[in-house]
């Protein structure tokens, strides 16, 4: 039961409202101008408190940066790259721009007016100056997900009521058509990797991510149903491999054809079961990052006797993949649990381009179709007509 009591302060009367909290202790507010004001806010109170939707004004007082130190320990159940790029994000992006700001504080126009920011950038006084570049589509995402999350654990703990960074307009990515490779030039990058052509292969002609590549076992491969078994994930975090789940979280197998089998089968050969299948069998191979990697100086020398050789990176790979088991006669489904997509419906999202010639075979079968019933039925239609005509002659 709240109580209501005036006191005086130097700019007059005002009311002060005692109630008690959901665990029973007590508190007050105060400041209200008039007895009705201070009545109609006790009533509030009960009300949340009777229905469960209770939410103390001094939890909201509490800051951005407060809320952090108990969600980044969930942060660290994630994935290892998963947990290095949102620890990241809220280092660079949101603790700078919200850790001080009391959580109530935070209101939807200034989230979106953030985003903005982050997308535009802020120019120098000079053409082609920042003071702040502009961040990709991506990076706003990410930035803006790690604010929806803390805020999101603000209104789990009944800090605030609902969460105001929902909504906001971000930013789309941009989509960038995918390179792909022949079989002649996946053979020629394979020669020019050198040691590498074995790891240029697998990315090529199973659609595994670079990471679910390179953490390959030994104990992975089955030779006799020529399968590899997408078990883990080696990243590079920090300048050091961690090795997790694959990305959804989901074991799977991949296709190898023959050709590769019998190679990763003598790559093997001597190594124990655990050690990894690629590289040197000893440690796991890190991602090329630089300009001067050996993926990149393939690619450089593939391009200098092949005009028509495209950029690309190891992910790249991958594209390629999908594109030659399209062109193979594989569907979408067989195309979706080789890459390990979550459903059908996103591989032919990304892919849509891969299986525009099914559109041509549709349109071509149904054609023929419509042939083999329309004419039929118009030629025997002609005929009925002939000879009705004969008849009418004869009389």
């Amino acid at each position: 039961m709240a109580t209501i009591t005036a006191y005086q302060t130097a700019a007059g009367k005002r009311y002060r409202v005692r109630y008690r909290k959901p665990d029973k202790t007590q508190t007050d507010k105060r400041g209200f101008k008039t007895k009705k004001e201070a009545e109609l806010w006790a009533a509030t109170i009960t009300v949340s408190k009777a229905a469960g939707q209770f939410i103390d004004p001094r939890a909201g007082r509490l800051t951005i940066d407060f809320v952090a130190e108990k969600w980044i320990v969930g942060v660290e159940l994630r994935k290892p790259s998963t947990a290095a790029a949102l620890r990241s994000s809220w280092r660079t992006h949101v603790q700078p721009a919200w850790g001080s700001w009391q959580v109530s504080s935070v209101d939807f126009t200034s989230v979106q007016q953030w985003v903005a920011g982050l997308t535009s950038g802020i120019p120098g006084k000079k053409e082609g100056e920042w003071i702040r570049k502009p961040k990709s589509a991506t990076t706003v995402q990410r930035a803006h997900g790690v604010l929806v999350a803390l805020l999101d654990a603000a209104a789990r703990d009944r800090m605030i009521p609902s969460n105001p960074a929902r909504g906001v307009v971000l930013p789309k990515k941009g989509v960038k058509p995918h390179p792909y490779l022949t079989h002649s030039q996946v053979a020629h990058l394979v020669r020019e990797s050198g040691r590498h052509g074995d790891l240029v292969n697998v990315l090529a002609y199973t659609g595994v991510r670079w990471g679910e590549a390179t953490g390959f076992r030994v104990m992975d491969l089955n030779v006799g149903r020529r399968r590899l078994r997408v078990a883990q994930n080696a990243v590079t975090v920090g300048g050091k491999i961690k090795l997790g789940p694959p990305k959804t979280h989901r074991m799977r197998t991949v296709p190898v054809p023959a050709f590769l089998v019998t190679a990763l089968a003598d790559a093997a050969d001597g190594r124990a079961l655990e050690k990894p299948l690629l590289g040197d069998g000893a440690d796991y191979l890190k991602a090329p990052s630089s300009k001067r990697s050996w993926f990149e100086g393939a690619v450089k020398r593939c391009q200098k006797v092949d005009s028509t050789f495209p950029t690309i990176t190891p992910h790249d790979l991958r594209h390629t993949a999908a594109s030659l088991a399209v062109s193979s006669g594989a569907n979408v489904k067989v195309v979706q649990r080789m890459l390990g997509h979550a459903t059908a419906a996103m591989t032919l999202d990304v892919y849509a381009d891969l299986f525009d010639d099914d559109l041509d075979l549709v349109g071509d079968a149904m054609d023929a179709a419509r042939r083999a019933h329309i004419l039929p039925t118009v030629e025997r239609g002609q005929q009925g007509a002939t000879g009705g005509n004969k008849g009418q002659t004869a009389a």
